[in-house]
């Protein structure tokens, strides 16, 4: 079957052992906006030079009232739309961590500061406000008031004393409550600002919009205190513990973390009230102790899952960039358990395939690496990473009618 055939959405026959995908987790017509991943006039990948419509390696992006943020990742830069676009590679309007559209590089190749950026990742609208996860740097910048131009400083830095400073953990071994090492996700739920410290193997929260510079975290999930950073608490896997956890959501009161490096996704019942609290669910493994991708096998399934990134709620469903098996799942709220399955796929034609972009060309409705997925207003916003693009998608009518 010819790639031409594949992007007008037919579906090739099931591969043996398949189980058909009953319901799409985004819409089946596709994305409805595409930012970045143009193809050069012979089909093969353009060069990702930095521009006012291109990424390179996009790894966050989000929705935020009417504007549209994305974390170019590889370029070390925020880009922002004053109005979502509503055609593809439509230009951006605002620049931070760059001096322009055309310059790219590691805290655009100078001193660390409040507008500057290396390896920006996780983004999340805050109320009025705006939170990145600058991982490359160490910390979090949040925006009291979302940027209405380029270059506009952030108001306040998590994990470091100042807006000048971009070492891991302070320059010092161990975690405190007001250190970070590789943050990568972000997430606001109206009352509590989460940070996916991934480097320290945990999940911090603040209570409240943080206020001031280096001002510590109020709960740590993943460890028993601020300071310890072990791998797994240090002992084998189990409810409270983490490796690699990199985004947060809160769906329908619940808090969820993608805990990464050990293939599942975390659910408690509510917001913790104690340090290093066990989780109640989790989805992509059978039990709290097994830890490999796919459930140990070459497969995917539609209870599995290969190192997922990304993570939002839409209403009962929750959807997960399932990134190493390039594909968005959804699971209802009514199935949530141990291993409970999803119940719908986008990305893949079935629960059992993998393979970047279903082993062929990118199509517009393919993914490759997906990393980060947000949602607002029944219009996920997908980091297709892999890809060199973001796609506005909406949710699938199927979820939310």
């Amino acid at each position: 079957m010819s790639a031409t055939v594949l992007r007008v959405g037919l579906t090739p026959a099931l591969h043996r052992g398949a189980r058909p995908c009953g319901l799409p987790a985004l819409d089946r017509a596709g994305p409805r906006v595409r930012i970045g991943g143009a193809d050069a006039a012979d089909g093969l990948a353009a060069p990702v030079r930095p521009g006012p419509a291109t990424l390179f390696g996009p790894r966050g992006a989000c929705l935020a009232g009417e504007t549209l943020w994305i974390c170019d990742t590889g370029h070390h830069r925020l880009l922002g739309w004053a109005q979502a676009p509503a055609r593809d590679d439509a230009p951006a309007d605002w620049v931070i961590g760059q001096p322009d559209f055309e310059h790219e590089g590691r805290n655009a190749k100078g001193a660390v500061g409040a507008a500057t950026l290396n390896v920006p990742t996780g983004i999340a609208a805050c109320g009025d406000g705006l939170a990145v996860a600058d991982a490359w740097n160490h910390r979090v910048l949040v925006w009291h008031r979302r940027p209405q131009a380029s270059h506009v400083p952030a108001d306040v830095v998590l994990g470091q004393a100042d807006a000048a400073q971009g070492e891991s953990n302070r320059g010092q071994p161990q975690p405190r409550a007001d250190r970070l090492f590789w943050p990568y996700g972000v997430h606001w739920d109206g009352a509590h600002l989460w940070v996916a410290d991934s480097g320290n193997r945990r999940v911090l929260m603040w209570r409240g919009l943080p206020s001031s510079h280096g001002q510590p975290a109020d709960l740590v999930l993943g460890q028993r205190d601020f300071d310890r950073r072990d791998e797994n608490g240090g002992g084998e896997p189990d409810a409270r513990s983490m490796r690699w956890p990199h985004a947060i959501a809160t769906w329908n009161g619940r808090v969820c973390v993608a805990d990464a490096g050990n293939n599942r996704v975390m659910v408690w019942n509510g917001v913790p009230a104690a340090h290093g609290a066990a989780c109640d669910h989790l989805l992509g493994q059978r039990n709290v102790r097994d830890v490999d991708h796919n459930q140990s096998l070459y497969w995917p399934s539609a209870g599995s899952l290969n190192m997922p990134y990304g993570l939002c709620a839409a209403g009962d469903w929750l959807l997960a960039a399932d990134t190493a098996n390039s594909r968005i799942l959804a699971w209802h709220v009514d199935d949530l358990g141990i291993g409970a399955e999803a119940r719908a796929l986008s990305g893949q034609y079935d629960f059992n395939a993998k393979g970047d972009n279903r082993w062929q060309m990118p199509a517009h409705d393919s993914l490759c690496w997906p990393y980060g997925v947000t949602q607002q207003d029944g219009v996920a916003v997908v980091a297709d990473s892999g890809n060199n693009r973001v796609l506005l998608w909406p949710v699938a009518p199927e979820l939310v009618r």
